[in-house]
């Protein structure tokens, strides 16, 4: 049987493929495999951001595999480091991923694209959280989408299970770039090309920032930041970087970013 996750890495950039036919489907030890995989990524210094993507052209991911459920994978059974998908759950992620839907993207998959940070997809992409139909919530997805699109069109999606077109998708806000099919990994590459060249110490406290002042208000947050009370807030005043920042604004040039 082959590997039902597939990488590889140039430079900075990790790719991830999820390679499950039919259906790029995720059962426990799938789950598993990615969050030790996304747990690397996160604790390797020398790989930048991830993109992660669906083998073949039909299927991004359809979620939970109900195959495997039937034979005897919990529901609540052990889905890993990061929890389900590998993303999810997976604490301190302070780097850039980039979801790349080449197809039908549904239940867990839809949760997996919704835990990355920027979401590009093909133009024959579809959505939907089809759980209701299956007599399940969809319980990442009934606490991130509400906050991602409008509150009634992710409560028609959860209540209804209907399905949203990519363009639908992109109008609500929740997709990114809609591309032709042939067309979605060379942007998803351009795109990590160019986050790769960033200050990874900026990014990482832009994703600390943005994580934790979900639950906050305002003046919580900001408080947290001016008083260096977020670690990668702490460690960019401290860093290099930031100086070479400053300098190379002054002196006119492109910043060379060591991430320290």
């Amino acid at each position: 049987m082959s590997d039902p996750i597939r990488t590889r890495h140039d430079g900075g950039v990790l790719e991830v493929v999820i390679d499950r036919p039919k259906a790029n489907a995720i059962d426990l030890a799938t789950s598993r495999a990615l969050g030790l995989i996304f747990r690397d990524f996160r604790d390797d210094p020398a790989l930048r951001v991830a993109i992660v993507s669906g083998a073949g052209e039909k299927f991004f991911c359809a979620g939970w595999d109900l195959k495997a459920a039937a034979s005897g994978d919990a529901v609540d059974g052990d889905y890993g480091v990061g929890g389900f998908g590998g993303l999810q759950e997976l604490r301190d992620l302070n780097k850039p991923v980039i979801c790349a839907v080449n197809g039908i993207c549904c239940g867990g998959g839809l949760e997996i694209a919704l835990s990355t940070d920027l979401i590009l997809a093909a133009e024959h992409a579809t959505f939907a959280l089809p759980e209701i139909r299956s007599g399940t919530v969809a319980d990442a997805a009934s606490i991130k989408l509400p906050k991602r699109i409008p509150y009634h069109i992710a409560m028609d999606m959860l209540l209804t299970g209907r399905w949203l077109d990519v363009h639908e998708a992109h109008r609500w806000g929740f997709v990114n770039e809609v591309l032709p099919a042939d067309r979605l990994m060379e942007r998803a590459w351009e795109l990590a090309r160019l986050l790769e060249s960033g200050p990874p110490l900026v990014y990482a406290a832009i994703k600390e920032i943005v994580r934790e002042a979900e639950g906050s208000t305002f003046q919580t947050a900001m408080n947290k930041i001016t008083k260096r009370q977020f670690a990668t807030v702490d460690t960019l005043y401290s860093s290099e970087d930031q100086l070479e920042g400053a300098r190379a604004f002054a002196e006119k040039r492109s910043p060379i970013w060591k991430g320290k």
